[in-house]
């Protein structure tokens, strides 16, 4: 590359990374909501069901729990894992947690017993919160635990410990599936999160007449803006009911009820939700919402087609598609869908405020148009990997020669266009995701080959641009006789129901590439 060409990509990616803008990088989230609160006190902040919340109520309730954490002598900037199901009681422990001045964990009540287990064991939290459906879940857990159903928790005083949360302290941590055998917890600072909703109610902001849809479980990332967007804007929360967000009646009945105006989708549900809208005019009972939100997947020009003629060019609602590791808090890229161009594919657009990034190929730059990978800089970074030093040195690495930049390897091939915007171009590993549920297919492996006889496994995704896709299992064992439903059994006690094959295949042999490597290809003909 001679000298020109090299400023000429420098000055490309200048252009595109061009995103420094102010936000209130002094404030934490709970600050910022507890500001709100005082600012719209009986404004409405919470619904779930029949039930409803005022921003007063909720900074009360809040405030109790904080103080039932204070009485337990539970360690202020710790860890403090939360399992509940969707409801108000979820709300109200999130926020307790944050005005306590510890991080939340959340851990999903699915879970098997055993990866609930281990990420107990990994994470060493200083206190449990749960309800009574869920806290047996964690009843051999040691120290503090607290049922968010004991009504006693409620006549305590209010306190509040924001105020000594600092912007780069621990805002929560989640857990994603991990390639060595066990699930790994991301650690997000407060900074982050201000930022990631600062960009956004910037770019699309909000008020005191819109709703936000919560559907997304709390143990994935993209639940973060669904939680607190609403709370530092003065709008509000609608909590759909577990398990309604499978059903598109269930969501169209929310939308009407409570004049939705903002609803995320994985775009597979996405396509399901727009097939089953088709079958009726539904139009009339979606009229408020104002925006739609994707995430998790690839949206196709199909989706964005099918949308504008059942919902964008008849109400005028607008959609955006999202790109965005949990390592870098939520979503980093945008690009804001058109209503009436036709498109032939669906880029995931351009840098978010304070965030840069880069397409690189060993180490350096790529020209628009050469497939690299996605590395990711700025302050929506996480802090790393908890408890595994090594995993987070060789992901959050010096990316630019020295520049002193860090950045995130993100494993993602993309390129960059030459109107400005990313495409995303799949998987540098075996990494994939099945209806927004990030999974490492080694983590599956290592478990197989826990099994007894089971020598060697490889999974593999098949029909992953279908609306179906599954998981099949290719398992070398020297036992023809080996009960596949034994098997899942054993599967279940550690990973939950979407990471387990849908079919097993018993094989003697695998086939092998001239380098003596599996032929995973060749594989997934058979």
């Amino acid at each position: 590359m001679n000298i020109c060409e090299k400023q000429d990509i420098d000055s490309i990616y200048k252009k595109l990374n061009d995103t420094t803008h102010s936000y209130p990088k002094d404030k934490t989230i709970c600050q910022l909501f507890e500001a709100q609160a005082e600012k719209t006190p009986d404004a409405k902040a919470v619904i779930f069901g029949e039930e409803e919340l005022t921003y007063r109520e909720l900074n009360k309730k809040a405030g109790q729990l904080a103080y039932a954490l204070h009485l337990s002598g539970v360690e202020k900037n710790g860890i403090i894992g939360i399992m509940v199901e969707r409801s108000l009681e979820m709300i109200i422990g999130i926020y307790g947690i944050l005005k306590y001045g510890a991080s939340y964990l959340p851990i999903s009540p699915e879970y098997p017993q055993k990866r609930i287990d281990y990420i107990v064991s990994d994470s060493n939290p200083s206190c449990f919160i749960g309800q009574s459906k869920t806290i047996h879940r964690i009843s051999g857990f040691d120290k503090i635990c607290i049922n968010l159903d004991d009504e006693s928790n409620y006549e305590l005083p209010e306190c509040s410990y924001a105020d000594t949360v600092r912007p780069n302290d621990l805002m929560y941590i989640i857990y994603t599936s991990g390639s060595t055998g066990n699930p790994k917890g991301v650690m997000v600072e407060q900074h982050s999160v201000v930022n990631r909703l600062n960009w956004m109610q910037k770019r699309y902001p909000i008020t005191h007449y819109d709703t936000i849809l919560q559907k997304t479980s709390f143990v994935f990332d993209v639940s973060v803006w669904e939680l607190f967007w609403w709370s530092i804007t003065g709008a509000k929360v609608s909590m759909l009911k577990p398990g309604f967000e499978r059903f598109p009646q269930g969501i169209i009945e929310e939308v009407e009820k409570n004049k939705i105006t903002i609803i995320h989708f994985v775009p597979s549900m996405f396509n399901s939700f727009l097939n089953y809208i088709c079958n009726e005019d539904y139009s009339t009972k979606l009229l408020t919402l104002k925006h739609i939100f994707c995430s998790g997947e690839a949206l196709t020009p199909i989706h964005v087609k099918k949308f504008n003629t059942l919902l964008g060019q008849i109400n005028g609602t607008r959609l955006t598609n999202l790109y965005g590791p949990t390592e870098a808090t939520v979503d980093v890229t945008y690009y804001d869908c058109p209503f009436d161009d036709e498109i032939s594919k669906v880029p995931i657009g351009k840098p978010i405020d304070n965030t840069a990034m880069y397409i690189l190929g060993e180490a350096c730059l790529l020209s628009p148009g050469e497939k690299g990978e996605l590395c990711i800089a700025g302050v929506g970074l996480a802090r790393g990997y908890l408890n595994q030093p090594e995993l987070t040195n060789e992901k959050f690495v010096d990316g630019l020669g020295g520049r002193g930049e860090m950045v995130y390897r993100t494993g993602d091939y993309a390129c960059l266009m030459h109107d400005g915007n990313i495409d995303y171009l799949g998987r540098m590993d075996n990494q994939v995701k099945i209806r927004g549920l990030r999974i490492e297919l080694g983590e599956i492996e290592a478990k197989i080959c826990e099994y007894e006889s089971v020598s060697q496994c490889i999974v593999a995704l098949i029909n992953a641009d279908s609306i179906n896709p599954v998981l099949k299992a290719y398992i070398l064992t020297t036992d023809s006789e080996l009960a596949v439903q034994k098997l899942k059994k054993f599967l279940r006690t550690y990973l939950p129901d979407y990471m387990i094959p849908n079919d097993f295949v018993l094989m003697k042999d695998f086939p092998i590439t001239m380098n003596g490597k599996v032929d995973r290809k060749a594989l997934v003909l058979l």
